[in-house]
């Protein structure tokens, strides 16, 4: 009989009181997923995963240890906690270390609210797999597209919870479905890819597989004939798909764990501005079907829409209690953790303003010069900024888009391509990062 993961995390507190322990908290996560490979209209690859994973963290003064398992019988959980506890004792000491205080707790969640599992039944292999070949087939009726790589769907699902000998039990399931496409165009050295998916809690949200494979087809013609742009300084546009990233730099160097290491180039940018002034950027993990929403995070603390950046300037770093006790500040409510690893400041759902125009507008008013569609490789500098990475896309002369580009580097800093970049209207309201396509107007492109 499958035990109840409420149970498993008290099992393990008792277990670790027993062995020794001052204070403890727990993590149990039970899972099943799904996937279904499709290549030439046949099952190339199914797999199907179960399992439960549990963690125990636990403290020993000011000395704490992590270890974690996928057997959950009393034995094995009986000889975690003493493995711990040994551990922690041989452990350094770490001033900042502890479990949250009870006036701290999340309390009174409505985890239901969040709309995180998809209550309908779990989808067939078949059903799966119809769905991988149907976007495999559009892909391929799209004129110059040669095979598809891949074509690949999937669903997984999974109920987490969490206990602390500091009075905090809770938990909540999760639920995923995915669908994705890569198609490849043109022949011999003169062939490109490119890809297309989608992801979502509720299956009914999905994207149909034949727009996923017709848009993978489209997106792979757009890349053939490619050459190499000229060197000089350019506008460059960062593509919906990719310009998360730029936003996922600026959390980076927010984050706590790089401020309390001074390893960021914004470690000294608090109450200053880092985006133009018409931008702000919002974390909300209360937003309902989407995979960065949860009631409470890794430290049973309650989790809250909060400004990250209001009108350009910056207004808060990314903190657990641990880089908040090191700062002299309060958590954000921001911790991620694992059964196997410890709390780390970890940003939730977080959406950028938007702009008034168009992509096409931002095209048309650029210019002359790139469009980024993918990256590969990258030379960052955490403490300074510069940055360096390989780039492929679409030329673009007089504000239209004219050819191919590849095997080029675009570089710039961070810290001025924030402050300078201009924002489209084009972002996904599902995704867990709601950015649109980004302009940063001068950048260095080395190519011929």
């Amino acid at each position: 009989m499958t035990q109840a993961l409420d149970a498993l995390t008290a099992q393990m507190l008792d277990a670790a009181k027993t062995a020794g322990a001052d204070s403890a908290d727990a993590m149990a996560l039970r899972g099943t997923s799904l996937s279904v490979d499709v290549r030439a209209g046949a099952l190339e690859e199914a797999q199907r995963e179960e399992g439960t994973d549990i963690g125990l963290r636990v403290f020993v003064g000011q000395r704490s240890a992590i270890v974690s398992a996928s057997d959950t019988t009393t034995h094995t959980i009986s000889e975690m906690a003493e493995r711990a506890v040994a551990m922690a004792r041989e452990a350094p000491e770490n001033p900042y270390a502890g479990l949250a205080s009870a006036d701290q707790l999340a309390n009174g969640w409505d985890a239901d609210a969040l709309e995180l599992y998809d209550p309908t039944d779990e989808p067939e292999p078949a059903a799966l797999q119809q769905d991988a070949a149907q976007a495999e087939a559009a892909a391929l009726e799209v004129a110059g597209v040669t095979q598809v790589q891949s074509a690949s769907a999937g669903y997984g699902a999974r109920e987490v919870h969490l206990a602390g000998s500091n009075g905090f039990s809770g938990g909540y399931r999760r639920s995923n479905r995915g669908l994705s496409c890569v198609a490849i165009a043109g022949n011999g050295t003169g062939m490109e890819r490119d890809y297309d998916g989608d992801s979502r809690i509720f299956q009914s949200d999905l994207r149909s597989a034949a727009e996923i494979g017709r848009s993978a087809a489209t997106r792979s013609l757009q890349r053939l004939d490619a050459r190499k742009p000229p060197t000089g300084a350019f506008p460059v546009l960062f593509d919906e798909r990719i310009a998360s990233s730029l936003i996922g730099h600026l959390l980076g160097a927010i984050n706590g764990s790089a401020i309390t290491r001074g390893a960021s180039f914004l470690r000294d940018a608090m109450g200053t501005q880092v985006l133009p002034e018409t931008l702000s950027l919002i974390e909300d993990p209360h937003r309902p079907r989407i995979s960065g929403s949860r009631p409470f995070d890794g430290e049973f603390l309650p989790t809250a829409k909060r400004t990250i950046v209001e009108n350009g300037i910056l207004q808060s770093w990314t903190l657990d209690l641990g880089t908040a006790r090191q700062l002299g500040m309060h958590s954000t409510g921001n911790a991620g953790r694992g059964t196997s690893s410890g709390p780390t400041p970890s940003t939730w759902n977080v959406a950028l303003t938007q702009g008034s125009a168009s992509r096409d507008d931002l095209i048309r008013d650029m210019g002359t010069g790139l469009l980024v569609t993918s990256m590969i490789g990258s030379t960052i500098n955490p403490n300074t900024g510069d940055y360096s990475r390989g780039a492929a896309g679409l030329w673009i002369e007089n504000g239209e888009i004219t050819h191919a580009i590849n095997e080029c580097t675009i570089a710039g800093n961070l810290r001025d391509m924030l402050r300078a970049m201009i924002p489209a209207n084009d972002a996904r309201p599902h995704l867990s990062r709601v950015v649109p396509s980004l302009l940063v107007p001068g950048m260095t492109i080395a190519g011929v």
